[in-house]
Parts: structure tokens; sequence; C-alpha cells
């Protein structure tokens, strides 16, 4: 129970202040939380990214096995750094509009 709630609290704050950096840099709000499922991805697959172009139907016949086969603590952990990234959103948007300038 202990690392659950360490993990959730790692992933929350990793994801935040990735996204909070490339939004300040990029000036693209919600860019990382259009890029999170992709990182989730990387996480979870045991594959090279070359093979979803060279092997296409069972590279994603496999995610999606092991997708479904993701444990809810998993499941909770990797939500966590979705909600930092729609946080870090939130944070931006709402510091602009406070009148901050990032860059």
């Amino acid at each position: 129970m202990i690392q659950l709630i360490v993990s959730v609290t790692l992933y929350f704050v990793i994801f935040f202040g990735v996204a909070f950096i490339l939004n300040m840099l990029l000036r693209k709000t919600w860019l990382m939380s259009f890029l999170y499922p992709f990182v989730v991805i990387m996480i979870v697959d045991n594959l090279s990214t070359l093979e979803y172009f060279t092997n296409t139907g069972e590279s994603f016949s496999q995610l999606s096995a092991e997708i479904t086969s993701l444990a809810v603590m998993d499941i909770i952990i990797l939500s966590s750094g979705f909600i930092g990234t729609i946080v870090s959103g939130l944070v931006i948007k709402f510091l602009r509009k406070s009148g901050y300038q990032m860059f």
C-alpha cells in the first residue's frame, strides 16, 4: 500500500513537471496530455518502436494483450501521471490568465 502511494505521487509529480516545462517552452498547453498515451505504450510494451512499422499486426495484438493484462494498481499509477499532465495544463492556463508570461 505504501508503494502505491509513493508511486502515484511520483508519477503525478514527474509528469506534472515534464508537462509544465514543455508548456512553458513550447507554449502548447495540452501537448503532453496528447503525448501521454505514447509514453504509456513505451512503458507497457516490451517491443522496439521499429516493430510497430515492420511487424504491425502482431505488434498491436501483443500491445492490446499487455494493456488488458495490466493490474488495477498499474492502471491507477499510470492514470496519476495523466492527471499530472492535465493539472499542469490547468495551472499554465491559470498562470497565463493571471498575467504571467513564461519566456
